[in-house]
């Protein structure tokens, strides 16, 4: 049921939902939700992602950063006109919130605070799909 719903938000609640919509099976996304495009959380949790590209890549990570009336995709400093992506996910009003999407579509993880790179990466090298990814890539 969780699957269905996040499939449903991906596919219908975006103005931009095709892109979300490819990510499906082939991308992790992770989304972080801010009050301000300037918050020191949302600096501090680039500051940590940008030393790893090598690791994100490998991973199949995409990040949509948000707040109420704005997104930027990955590294990108251009923050696009929309509501969408706060529309579609709520986040608590004005609270930092990272949430990661698996290739499923399902929640994978979700905090209130910026997130280690140790972390993400160890819930994503446990879950089914990236140890076959890692099976694969060692043969």
């Amino acid at each position: 049921m969780k699957i269905l719903l996040i499939f449903f938000i991906f596919s219908s609640h975006f103005s931009f939902g095709q892109n979300m919509e490819k990510h499906l099976w082939k991308n992790r996304v992770l989304l972080i939700s801010t009050s301000d495009e300037n918050s020191q959380e949302l600096e501090k949790q680039f500051a940590i992602l940008e030393k790893h590209p090598k690791e994100l890549l490998e991973r199949k990570i995409i990040i949509y950063s948000f707040t109420k009336k704005s997104y930027k995709l990955n590294f990108d400093n251009n923050w696009k006109k929309s509501e969408e992506l706060f529309s579609s996910f709520i986040p608590k009003k004005d609270v930092f919130t990272i949430r990661l999407i698996g290739l499923d579509g399902g929640i994978k993880l979700e905090q209130n605070r910026v997130l280690s790179s140790e972390k993400l990466f160890t819930v994503i090298d446990g879950m089914p799909m990236r140890k076959n990814e890692i099976r694969k890539n060692n043969q």
